[in-house]
C-alpha cells in the first residue's frame, strides 16, 4: 500500500469512528429535547455542559475532516480534479456523496451559529442545536458513503 493509500485508508476509518462517536453524544444529548431552558442550565449543569461540548466539536470535526481532508484526499486518489473547498464540495454532489453543497455550506453556518450561539442567547442556541440534531444523519451518510468508497469499492485500498 502506498503512503497515499494508507493515508485515505486513515482518513476513511477515522471518518467512521468520528461519526460513530458523534452519534453516541447526539443519541445521549437528545434524549431530552434541547430547549432555552436546558441550555441555561448549562451554567450549573457540568455533565450537561460537556455533552453538549463534546456534541458541538465532534459535529464540527466530522464536518472538517470530510470536507478537508477525506474529500480532496478522495478525490485526488480516484484522479478527480482537486480544487478550492467549494469546488470539491460541487463534485461530491454531483458524485452522489453529500447531499447538496447548498445543505453543507447551511450546516457550516450551524456550526458556527453552535460555537457563538449558547454563550449570549439560550433561544438561538436550542435552535441550532436541535438543528444540529437533525442534521446528523446527513454528514453520517457522508462520511459513510465517502469511506466506504475508500474501503469497499473494487480497487479501494484496502482491497
Amino acid at each position: 500500500m502506498t503512503a497515499s493509500a494508507a493515508k485515505l485508508q486513515f482518513l476513511a476509518e477515522t471518518v467512521l469512528a468520528e461519526a460513530e462517536h458523534l452519534q453516541a453524544t447526539d443519541g445521549r444529548l437528545f434524549a431530552i429535547a434541547m430547549t432555552p431552558q436546558r441550555v441555561e442550565s448549562l451554567r450549573t449543569d457540568i455533565d450537561l455542559a460537556e455533552r453538549t461540548d463534546a456534541f458541538v466539536a465532534r459535529f464540527g470535526r466530522l464536518q472538517d475532516t470530510l470536507a478537508d481532508k477525506l474529500l480532496p484526499a478522495l478525490l485526488d486518489w480516484l484522479a478527480e480534479p482537486v480544487a478550492a473547498a467549494i469546488d470539491n464540495l460541487n463534485r461530491a454532489e454531483r458524485l452522489g456523496w453529500i447531499a447538496s453543497v447548498q445543505t453543507w455550506t447551511e450546516l457550516r453556518r450551524l456550526r458556527n451559529r453552535m460555537v457563538h450561539g449558547y454563550v449570549r442567547d439560550p433561544t438561538e442556541s436550542a435552535s441550532a442545536l436541535t438543528a444540529a440534531h437533525a442534521a446528523v444523519p446527513l454528514l453520517v451518510a457522508a462520511a459513510t458513503v465517502m469511506a466506504e468508497k475508500v474501503l469497499t469499492e473494487p480497487g479501494g485500498v484496502s482491497g
